[in-house]
């Protein structure tokens, strides 16, 4: 009995878990979520691959979402925040941003539903009035 206890922790000790991407060491899309003015911080997370939108990345870097009642395509939470969900204003709204990593914020001029970012780049979320998120891409 000892014997097989030997062998199976040896086979056991052979398997490796990888651990989930960084999204420092992203191999697909790096996505940034700021929580800042909900009072949160910045969150980041990576989304392995190619993801064929924006709200895949999202979802593909670990984040939740919902859409706005009545209103689909327009994102309302984010991780379940803000709670509760209202329509949104021009003050208060989760803005869709883009970039290259290292370089600079770009507001996006297509929703996060049909928008398909290329691998490498690095997609942004900020809660509040069209502000960019605020960490380096």
């Amino acid at each position: 009995m000892r014997r097989i206890l030997a062998v199976l922790a040896l086979v056991a000790s052979t398997f490796v878990v990888a651990p989930a991407a960084s999204a420092e060491s992203c191999a697909g899309v790096k996505v940034v979520v700021d929580f800042a003015s909900l009072g949160g911080g910045v969150q980041t997370g990576c989304a392995v691959g190619d993801p064929t939108t924006g709200l895949t990345a999202l979802t593909g870097a670990g984040f939740t979402y919902s859409f706005v009642p009545r209103q689909a395509g327009f994102v309302c939470r984010i991780n379940s925040l803000p709670n509760p969900c209202t329509v949104p204003t021009t003050s208060a709204y989760w803005s869709y941003w883009h970039a290259t990593p290292g370089g600079s914020w770009s507001y996006s001029s297509a929703g996060a539903g049909s928008y398909n970012p290329a691998p490498g780049a690095v997609e942004g979320w900020a809660f509040g009035a069209g502000v960019a998120p605020g960490a380096t891409p």
